[in-house]
């Protein structure tokens, strides 16, 4: 009887550390599993603006520019001045600036546009960034020491580094200490998590939900009459430096556009199996993040070549390895490297109408 007692017992502890382990192991019944930390791990890249997060690793101007020039410039331009599409990086900060840790161009009504650098007011925001986003075709593709040198090469555009300058996770913390707006970013809103940046005690908004006496959603629309059309010229002759903002066309009667250029018209598209192989290349090869098939994105869609250039796959051909800019605005297209058969293939598919 006692042996019995004690195999019982002994049942009941197996079966009770097993069902604990069971609960502690599936947390969400059905959802998986825990990740491991080394999964864990490889998401966990977020770097704070005490550096929290850093990895190891430098680099140096000479070679940010040399990867700014492979993976950067072709939409932010050379020197962060970018085109019509991406705001300027750089420019707008002084030798002030950095000395007094606030940019003046920010309070002044007048000043045409802002740059990152004029706004930015931690350094590890732009490695932060960098790191996980870019280039917007691949991101988190370079390499811990490429986005250290990025990073001084766009500090150095902006007088922050000297051109010979190495930045790595050892001298950032006094990077730091010569952003041109590093003072412009308050932490007294109560938003950090604990103590370390000694934010205030309570958030910085009060806002209660009002349910009563709401006022009737108002209805908005905009017209502009003929006779004032073009009492201040043509607006879309008045666009910004910077920025995808595009004014009217108030030369001409509303709904009345320039007449278009008689173009040959596109031969007869290919069969459907042949679009289909050009429009996985388009994706294999991140065409598609400039250009989509029937609309613009940074560049003009293909539909739009295709109706411009029908039956020129030579010619497309020679485009698409050579790269270029001014044909469809001042948006640098680099030279492709994809194999010459793919490229062949994406050339006759635009040349015979850029079907889907």
């Amino acid at each position: 009887m006692f042996n019995f007692r004690k195999a019982l017992l002994a049942s009941v502890l197996l079966l009770t550390g097993a069902t604990a382990a069971w609960a502690q192991a599936d947390k969400y019944p059905g959802l998986g599993r825990q990740a491991t930390a080394k999964e864990v791990a490889k998401w966990d890249i977020d770097v704070r603006p005490d550096f929290k997060g850093l990895p190891a690793g430098s680099g140096s101007v000479a070679k940010g520019q040399d990867v700014w020039e492979a993976k950067c410039a072709h939409c932010h331009g050379i020197f962060g001045e970018s085109n019509e599409v991406f705001s300027p990086l750089v420019g707008g900060t002084t030798a002030d600036d950095v000395k007094n840790g606030r940019v003046a161009n920010l309070s002044r009504t007048d000043y045409p546009g802002r740059t990152t650098l004029m706004k930015v007011a931690t350094v590890s925001t732009l490695w932060d960034y960098i790191n996980r986003a870019m280039p917007w075709t691949n991101p988190k593709t370079l390499t811990t020491d490429e986005v250290y040198s990025v990073v001084a090469y766009l500090l150095s555009l902006a007088n922050v580094v000297p051109e010979d300058f190495t930045l790595s996770d050892a001298n950032i913390a006094e990077v730091q200490k010569r952003m041109p707006n590093r003072n412009g970013m308050t932490t007294q809103h109560a938003m950090w998590p604990g103590n370390e940046f000694k934010g205030a005690s309570k958030p910085d908004t009060r806002n209660v939900v009002c349910m009563k006496d709401c006022a009737t959603e108002p209805k908005l629309a905009s017209l502009l009459p003929d006779f004032a059309r073009n009492a201040h010229g043509n607006l879309l002759e008045q666009n910004r430096m910077v920025g995808q903002q595009r004014g009217a066309d108030t030369s001409k009667p509303e709904g009345q556009v320039a007449q278009a250029a008689t173009a040959p018209a596109a031969p007869k598209a290919e069969s459907s199996s042949a679009s289909k192989d050009a429009i996985a290349l388009l994706n294999k090869h991140a065409c598609i993040a400039c250009h989509g098939v029937d609309k613009k994105i940074v560049g003009p869609g293909f539909n739009e070549v295709a109706k411009k250039h029908a039956g020129k796959a030579d010619y497309l051909l020679g485009k698409i390895r050579s790269g270029g800019v001014g044909v469809w605005g001042q948006v640098p297209m680099p030279a492709q490297t994809l194999p010459e058969a793919d490229a062949k293939k994406i050339a006759d598919w635009i040349a015979s109408g850029a079907s889907k």
